[in-house]
């Protein structure tokens, strides 16, 4: 599959503002008790990277969206650093809710709640999972007990949610409930008074602004026509979101374990150690051609499925099969860059160390590993059964 001339040279200009101007705000303090970058910290960066024609960079002018091969391309640029994507506005949730609105909002939501974040000056959650031990929806979506129910023009919700990526300081909710007609999807203000934040948990990532809230909604009022679509459709969007969120989730981290190899491989062909240099002990060099395979494999997985879900099917099973092997693949090199930088790569040093912490939360995130496999294990069954149905 050929990449676009655009997508090339937007991908280097990308990469160029990442290395000269976001890598430098690593050092940066302004992080809040768990080490996620503040917002005073996130908008300064985009404030560059608007002046630097890199905001937004896979949105096209017109509102549409680059295709999801080239996106790949520009995303894996803007992960070269954990704070990139947060520049340039390419990360989760934003992202995904932006692929949301931009393909299934109404003019009218599109102006209200898609504009301010496509512009950098608003950031998102999306509240759908809810408290694992009082039995809520997590990867089984199915289990969801927020409720909504009509009152007039207006639809009320109560119920709690769990692990809402960004929820503490975002301008833009999107919140999933369930109404007698299946599952809804609404569009929200935040921060509202009916929607109380309890507990914001110390996670072992520490990338994302506003960090992983619980929250408790007590009779939130929502206008009717702040709902995408009708009742019952809310799955149906969710579909829409949930393939590319994946996959770009593996674009992002692609960068960052490109970035961290990069570190790795600069101390292993300095650093001496029993008479020669680390990159010529086989032990360390092994690993180090190790990552250079799982690297390219990962690439050529994500562009695989880029280029189905550019056919516009919903590419659910071609999405969960990446997920399942790029993030796998990705652990293992973040595993290794650690490895070969012995004490150095557990410190905050350099970034190998916070890489390794958010890749081993992406394993879980849009779907364990485990989940994913027992998906594809169940087509399988159903598509033997189908061929065998003679």
């Amino acid at each position: 599959m050929a990449l676009s001339q655009r997508a090339q040279d937007l991908g280097a200009t990308v990469e160029q503002f990442v290395r000269d101007v976001v890598i430098p705000y690593e050092k940066d303090t302004r992080r809040d008790h768990h080490g996620a970058p503040m917002d005073e910290l996130v908008f300064e960066m985009r404030d560059k990277a608007r002046a630097a024609g890199v905001l937004s960079p896979h949105i096209l002018p017109d509102g549409g969206h680059m295709t999801q091969l080239e996106t790949a391309f520009i995303l894996q640029k803007s992960g070269l650093s954990p704070l990139g994507p947060l520049a340039c506005n390419t990360m989760a949730p934003d992202e995904g809710n932006m692929y949301l609105l931009g393909h299934v909002g109404s003019p009218e939501i599109k102006e209200r709640f898609l504009k301010p974040l496509v512009e950098g000056r608003a950031r998102s959650a999306f509240l759908m999972t809810e408290p694992a031990l009082e039995g809520g929806a997590g990867s089984d979506p199915s289990m969801m007990q927020t409720t909504c129910k009509p009152d007039g023009n207006h639809w009320v919700i109560n119920g709690k949610k769990a692990f809402i990526t960004g929820a503490e300081g975002a301008s833009v909710g999107i919140v999933m409930a369930k109404a007698d007609e299946g599952a809804c999807m609404f569009l929200v203000d935040l921060p509202d008074p009916a929607i109380t934040i309890t507990h914001v948990p110390n996670t072992i990532d520490s990338s994302m602004p506003g960090s992983h809230a619980t929250l408790e909604i007590n009779n939130l009022r929502v206008p009717a026509d702040q709902m995408l679509g009708q009742a019952g459709e809310g799955f149906k969007y969710a579909q829409i979101r949930l393939s590319p969120a994946r996959l770009s989730h593996c674009m992002r981290w692609h960068g960052c374990c490109e970035r961290a190899n990069e570190i790795a491989t600069d101390y292993a062909n300095r650093r001496m150690a029993f008479g020669k240099l680390l990159i010529d002990h086989e032990g360390v060099g092994f690993m180090l051609a190790e990552n250079m395979i799982d690297l390219q494999q990962a690439k050529l997985m994500i562009e695989w499925c880029a280029g189905v879900l550019d056919t516009g099917v919903l590419g659910t099973v071609e999405s969960s099969i990446t997920k399942v092997a790029v993030s796998e693949a990705l652990m293992r090199i973040a595993d290794r860059c650690v490895q070969v930088m012995g004490g150095m790569g557990v410190t905050e040093l350099t970034i190998v160390e916070q890489v390794f912490r958010e890749v081993r939360a992406f394993r879980i995130y849009d779907g364990p590993t485990e989940v994913h496999k027992w998906s594809l294990a169940k087509k399988i069954r159903r598509d033997w059964k189908a061929q065998h149905a003679h």
